[in-house]
């Protein structure tokens, strides 16, 4: 086993893949805020962010009005109405099953909202899992280092017993401006060239790999 105690995962785009179906709700949200819709690589990169930080990124533009629009629509979509497929990486349950039974605290930080994660933690089967989890309306918004430290600090371990797992720039550089060790997985919005600007200790393209990794003797 590696040298830390908490492994603490990013949610979308780490565990879950479910950049597609971000991407299509935020879209029909700015087209109801009769906003331009972007590139999709745009909305893509701020996935990670708090939605009101996201959303102000896209659209620094909008009106008062239009971004109240735009968080209400995208709630709606992606709680209720839009249908795109989101499912978790292939060996997730293994990977967080195995590293429970090793011994190590699991935890999320994630931008996601609290409602959104309880949800999508639910809908999974995974709530058990996770000894801490710390939404992005709950705490400073990544790459604010704030919710690392709070997670470190409910376990009552340093920072370098920690390692943290995400697939984007937030995560990493949340990690770094903390001095914690993270893992960057490939998988997820943003790529390898990207991500080595942070020095992460490991890059992994899936999650059976990162457990492999982890778990080695």
């Amino acid at each position: 086993m590696k040298p830390y105690r908490a492994i603490i995962f990013d949610w979308d785009g780490t565990l879950m893949d479910s950049d597609r179906r971000i991407v299509d709700c935020l879209k029909a949200a700015a087209v109801r805020a009769d906003l331009p819709l972007l590139a999709d690589q745009a909305y893509r990169d701020i996935i990670g962010l708090s939605l009101p930080v996201a959303l102000a990124t896209l659209y620094p533009q909008a009106t008062e009005w239009q971004h109240k629009v735009l968080d209400a629509v995208y709630r709606w979509q992606f709680m209720e109405a839009n249908t795109t497929l989101m499912q978790p990486f292939e060996g997730m349950h293994d990977l967080l099953k195995d590293l429970r039974s090793a011994g190590y605290l699991l935890a999320i930080a994630t931008g996601k909202s609290r409602h959104g994660l309880e949800l999508v933690l639910a809908e999974t089967g995974t709530t058990d899992y996770f000894d801490i989890t710390k939404s992005g309306e709950e705490t400073a918004c990544k790459p604010n280092p704030l919710m690392l430290q709070q997670i470190i600090d409910a376990f009552g371990i340093a920072v370098n017993q920690a390692l943290m797992v995400g697939d984007s720039v937030f995560d990493l550089e949340m990690a770094q401006a903390i001095g914690m060790p993270a893992v960057a997985m490939t998988h997820g919005v943003h790529g390898v060239e990207a991500l080595s600007v942070f020095n992460p200790v490991r890059f992994c393209d899936s999650l059976p790999q990162l457990r492999q990794w982890l778990l080695a003797e």
